[in-house]
């Protein structure tokens, strides 16, 4: 499976949104530079409040595009970076890695996927209602999780808008992602 970065976000104060950049660069075991989410140990507010020397699991947030497509057909817009995602990607399944895949994005970067972002009420506080659209349940009743998937990064390296993504699944049986 492969496919491509759509856009690259990040920013160095704490907001929902992350701006667009030209490139991002990633660093090895921290996250995106200059990235207010970046750090060996955890940055989100909440599980900082929980226990501040919690691994960071979630140094880079990717997003697929296509579900802003799928939010758009219940009347909403959203755009990369928007959900505060830093990668926006095209052609890949994010919802369906197993825990453990490695994203090559571009030359040189490689990004671990840890687990599903846990979506939060700030995206009611971005557009009403739209939470619901990224937080739903399947026939079984069980929660699903649409907002991205959360990552660390093995190597580093800067990517761009257009830059190829390739998928290596991990060696044994498949692990659904969980939220982290």
């Amino acid at each position: 499976m492969s496919g491509s970065v759509a856009a690259v976000s990040s920013n160095g104060a704490y907001s929902f949104t992350k701006p667009n950049r030209e490139s991002i660069t990633l660093l090895a075991g921290l996250g995106v530079e200059g990235d207010v989410h970046a750090g060996v140990t955890v940055k989100h507010r909440s599980r900082v409040a929980q226990d501040p020397t919690q691994p960071n699991l979630r140094q880079v947030h990717l997003i697929h595009e296509e579900l802003f497509d799928e939010v758009a057909r219940a009347g909403f817009e959203v755009r990369a970076g928007q959900l505060g995602e830093n990668v926006t990607t095209t052609g890949i399944d994010l919802l369906a890695l197993s825990a453990g895949t490695l994203l090559r994005l571009g030359e040189q970067a490689v990004v671990e996927v840890t687990g599903l972002r846990n979506p939060c009420l700030q995206i009611d506080h971005f557009q009403d209602g739209l939470l619901k659209q990224v937080v739903g349940r399947d026939e079984s009743g069980a929660v699903v999780r649409k907002a991205g998937v959360m990552g660390v990064v093995r190597q580093g390296g800067t990517i761009r808008p257009g830059d190829g993504i390739e998928v290596e699944a991990p060696a044994g049986p498949h692990v659904p992602l969980e939220r982290v």
